[in-house]
This record gives structure tokens, sequence and C-alpha cells, in this order.
């Protein structure tokens, strides 16, 4: 009968879910006395929900990098940097995909291992592709002309429309935020604006209710979509039998002289509870799910996407995935790191709202641009000493 048992928290999808209850479950196997249980929440309430409550509930915690701040703030998840073996982290560093690793260390701590990488990538359907005799866009304005055509969807909540504005900036020079002080000008961001604007209304309006999962749901399903041209990458739309058709993975456009699209990192990490109770036990499954083996093997087999680069490499892995990773890591490797002082959350859970607004009605476009600013001055203020 098992004499320790560890709680923990994560994201209602296969990739969030399945992956670490499978890595749970062989790890409890080669210790008996251990028990892992994991419970799980929406994507909306991974994005948004407080971590301070969920850290006194739970052991282990899957977590978003923008929570570093806050965490290293408030002290509520271990900082890792004191309790890993440093070879392990030195190991970690050195395979990270992109700023995966890093994005999860704040004021010298780190609050999270990236058991998982992700940024906003291109996908389309090839069947659909030859069926409609289109060619895959590899310029802005063949994105537009695409979908001019009716063919293009992606995502529109919140969220995701905001992350697409950090996009627009960054990759045409200036990324909004510099050393968490707001950064970019009003001409760049309202011109980001207005590209949005314009492949918005080339869009149905229903990607305004629809999140990356909705969107992969329809242009895996449907055949009137063709083609997204960015939306946080989920390889399990790209292997057999996950869905009805295969998604195929790929780099994103690129916009006149400033190169392919540099979109905004996501990915999770596996964060410690500063109250668990059976610390070094978690510090070992921490370790083993974010060991090169397990992300190669245990981690990808059940639906989880490697935040290890040695799995993005994996020629088993790129066979099974319609070549997703290698396809993708391109993307990965120049995505945009978003803030993480600790109230940037703030921000980032009201500042998508005015720009989903815009895309969805027009008017004045310095007003969302005033609104961003207003909300940005809120978080700053938020945890000043």
């Amino acid at each position: 009968m098992a004499s320790t048992h560890l709680r923990g928290i994560t994201w209602n999808h296969s990739r969030g879910y399945v992956s670490v209850v499978a890595t749970a479950q062989r790890f409890c196997e080669l210790r008996p006395q251990v028990d892992i249980s994991w419970d799980k929440r929406s994507l909306q309430e991974f994005a948004d929900a407080p971590i301070q409550g969920l850290a006194e509930r739970y052991d282990l915690l899957v977590i978003d990098h923008p929570w570093a701040g806050y965490a290293a703030h408030s002290g509520v998840l271990m900082p890792l940097n004191e309790r890993l073996p440093s070879e392990f982290l030195a190991d970690q560093a050195a395979n990270s995909v992109g700023q995966s690793h890093p994005s999860y260390i704040f004021a010298g701590s780190q609050c999270a291992l990236a058991i998982d990488a992700a940024t906003p990538v291109a996908s389309y359907r090839p069947d659909l592709l030859a069926r409609y005799g289109l060619q895959l866009p590899q310029s802005w304005e063949d994105l537009l002309e695409l979908a001019r055509a009716g063919r293009v969807i992606m995502p529109g909540i919140p969220i995701d429309t905001l992350m697409n504005f950090y996009m627009l900036c960054a990759t045409q020079g200036e990324p909004p935020f510099a050393h968490d002080e707001w950064a970019a000008s009003d001409a760049m961001c309202l011109h980001a604006l207005g590209q949005l604007r314009e492949l918005a209304s080339l869009c149905p309006r229903e990607i305004f209710d629809m999140n990356p999962i909705a969107v992969y749901e329809a242009l895996s399903r449907r055949d009137d979509y063709v083609y997204c041209p960015f939306a946080y990458g989920y390889s399990n739309y790209s292997r057999a039998g996950y869905s009805e058709n295969i998604l195929v993975f790929t780099d994103m456009v690129a916009i006149g002289g400033a190169g392919r699209c540099q979109s905004t990192l996501g990915g999770t990490g596996l964060a410690i509870s500063a109250a668990c109770q059976h610390p070094q036990v978690a510090l070992e499954y921490a370790m083993f799910s974010a060991s090169p083996r397990i992300q190669r093997s245990i981690f990808f087999d059940n639906g989880g996407q490697p935040g290890h680069r040695s799995a993005w490499l994996d020629d088993e892995v790129n066979r099974r995935s319609s070549n997703y990773f290698r396809n993708t890591l391109p993307a990965l490797d120049r995505a945009y790191l978003r803030p993480r002082f600790p109230g940037y959350l703030h921000f980032q859970d009201h500042a998508g709202a005015p720009i989903r607004d815009y895309l969805m009605q027009g008017g004045d476009e310095r007003k969302p641009l005033d609104d961003l600013k207003k909300l940005f001055a809120e978080a700053k203020a938020l945890y000043r000493d």
C-alpha cells in the first residue's frame, strides 16, 4: 500500500492530462510506495486561475510561464534551482526548445521544468489543398488571398488575439515589452491592429469563439477550411488516429522584409508547491518526467508535446507525428517571450478583450491601444513596493 501520496493539477486536453497520468503511472510502478493522482481544469482556467490557491491544495502543478514572476515574488512554488542537481539543470538548459527552459526562471528562481513546448505555428489539410487546387501561402499577401477565398480559420478568443498582437509587433521589429516596460510605438501598435483586423474580417465570425483546440477540431473534421496561419501547435492532430484527418504543421508566413512570423511562446512547466509534504519524491518525479528518455517515449507516446529538445529531433517521434517537431522547431527557436513580472497576469487577463472587440466591430483603432496602456499601468502598480 502506498505510503506517499502526491496530488497534481493539469489541464484537460490529451496533451496536458494523459501525458502526465502516464508518467505518474510508470513512476509509481517503479516506486510502489508512491501514489500520484492528477486532476484537470479547463484550458481557460489554466490560463487565468491564480496559482496561490492551487499550490495550497496540490503538490504538483502544470503552469504557464507568465506565472514565474508571481511565483518568485510570493514564494508559493519551490525554487527548483535550489533543490535539483546542477548537472540535470544544465542538461535541461542545453536542450531547451527556444526559450522554454529559461521562461520559468525569474529573479534567479526556477519555478518549473519545461516539460512541454509550444508556440503558434501554421497548419493545413494537404488533402484539401490538393482538392481545391490551392497553394500553401508563403507571405502575408498570400495569406490574405487565401482568406478572401474563405479557406482560412484561426483562433479569435481574447487571449489568442492578444498573443497575435504581440506576434505582429515583435515580427516587425518592435516587441511590445522590453525590460518589463511598454516598448512598441503607437505607430507599430496601430499597424499591427490594422493587420489583424484586415485578416479577421476575411475569416468567419465563428473564430471569435474559438481557441486553438476548437480550430484544430474544425480544420481536421470539416472540408471548408484548409489552413490556419497561427495557433498554438498541438502535435496530437498530426498523429494517425487522433482525429478524422491528419493536419500537417509547418512554419508561418513571412511579412514583407521582416521574415517569418515571430509568434508568442507558450508551453507548460511542471512546478512543485512550496507546501508539498513530500518534496524529495516530488523532485524525483519532476526529473523523471523531464528526462530525455521519458520525454521521447512515455510522455510523447501518451499525447504529450515534449519540452526536451532531443525529442523534437528524434526520428521516431517525427515519423509518428508527420514531422511536426522538425517542421515547427524554427518557429519555437525564434518565439517571443512574454513578460513575467508579478502583475503581468492582470494585463494578460484583460488586454485581449479590447483587441477582440476592435477586430469584431471596428471603430476607433486608438481605443484598444489606450485600453492596453491603461491595463499595463495597472499591472505594473499591483506589486509595487
